[in-house]
C-alpha cells in the first residue's frame, strides 16, 4: 500500500507565496508521475503542475511563470512553489502520484487527502 500526504497549506495575502510538499511512502517500487492538482467549489479538478521519473516539467497555462514543481532528493518527495498568488489559485490543492508497488504489475493511480490553499485579495 502507498500513502500520499500533503502539507503546506493555508491562508495567504495576494501576492504572497506558499509552498506544497508531498511525501509518498509504502511500498514503492518505482514512480512514474507526481503531480499536483487543484479544485476549486463548483469546479472540475484540473491538473496544475507535474514531473516524470526523467524531470520533465508541464504547467497548466494559468500558473506558468508563477509555480514551481520539483522534486525531493529522495525522488519521492514533490515540491510546488507556489508564487505571485491570486485569489483565483485558491483551492484545494491535491498530489497525485502514479506509482508502481512491489509485487503489482503496472503502475496505479494514488491521491493525497488535499490541502486547502486560500489568497484573500
Amino acid at each position: 500500500q502507498v500513502q500520499l500526504v500533503e502539507s503546506g497549506g493555508g491562508l495567504v495575502q495576494a501576492g504572497g507565496s506558499l509552498r506544497l510538499s508531498c511525501a509518498a511512502s509504502g511500498s514503492i517500487f518505482s514512480i512514474s508521475a507526481m503531480d499536483w492538482y487543484r479544485q476549486a467549489p463548483g469546479k472540475q479538478r484540473e491538473l496544475v503542475a507535474s514531473i516524470i521519473s526523467g524531470g520533465t516539467t508541464n504547467y497548466a497555462d494559468s500558473v506558468k511563470g508563477r509555480f514551481t514543481i520539483s522534486r525531493g532528493n529522495a525522488q519521492n518527495t514533490v515540491y510546488l512553489q507556489m508564487n505571485s498568488l491570486k485569489s483565483e489559485d485558491s483551492a484545494v490543492y491535491y498530489c497525485h502520484g502514479l506509482i508502481r508497488s512491489y509485487g503489482v504489475f503496472g503502475a496505479v493511480d494514488y491521491w493525497g487527502q488535499g490541502t486547502q490553499v486560500t489568497v484573500s485579495s
